[in-house]
């Protein structure tokens, strides 16, 4: 990439091949240098330090997801529109782990606007049960957890047990809805 060509959008399109190539860890201003063709120092011009730059990153992701999340629930409600939320969320992580191991994944403000874009999403598919307040905010951080949590053991290998992934999965989805029919 020449010189000019950088920008700092640029400079996180390098630092998202290099999660999805080599995983989070790989990620430092002097591999996004050599897969740019510059020095370190020249980063510095579209980016001010490595924290910056993975909140860039978080920002990207997180808007990726809640672009892949949204239009797989796009025109969906209740049932339908959860079970939709949690296998988009799952697809994405398990294709993109390095991506999605290298989100901020504790409120920062430089990912706030993005991380409210995909909680909007997940607040929307749960409004068809009536959850209000607390009860929704409850709600949303359960099926986050859960979403999160087998995909992120998915896509690390973690499940060495014969049973089909999608099986389970599924039943995880069937839990999720059956409980959100529960009184508590």
């Amino acid at each position: 990439m020449a010189r000019a060509a950088l920008s700092p959008d640029a400079v996180v399109s390098l630092a998202v091949a290099i999660v999805d190539e080599e995983g989070p860890a790989a990620l430092t201003l002097s591999a996004v240098a050599a897969r740019a063709g510059v020095a370190t120092p020249s980063l510095y011009k579209h980016v001010r330090n490595l924290a910056e730059l993975r909140e860039l990153l978080s920002v990207r992701i997180l808007n990726e997801m809640a672009e892949h999340v949204g239009a797989a629930v796009l025109g969906r409600s209740g049932d339908d529109a959860l079970r939709a939320l949690m296998e988009a969320w799952r697809s994405y992580v398990t294709r993109h782990p390095g991506r999605y191991a290298a989100v901020i994944q504790v409120p920062d403000p430089a990912t706030a606007e993005a991380g409210a874009r995909l909680i909007d999403i997940l607040f929307a598919a749960l409004r068809a049960y009536g959850l209000e307040g607390s009860d929704a905010i409850h709600a949303a951080r359960s099926l986050r957890a859960a979403a999160h949590g087998f995909s992120v053991l998915e896509a690390a290998g973690a499940f060495g047990l014969p049973e089909k992934l999608d099986e389970s999965y599924d039943l995880l989805t069937h839990m999720i809805i059956s409980g959100l029919h529960s009184p508590r």
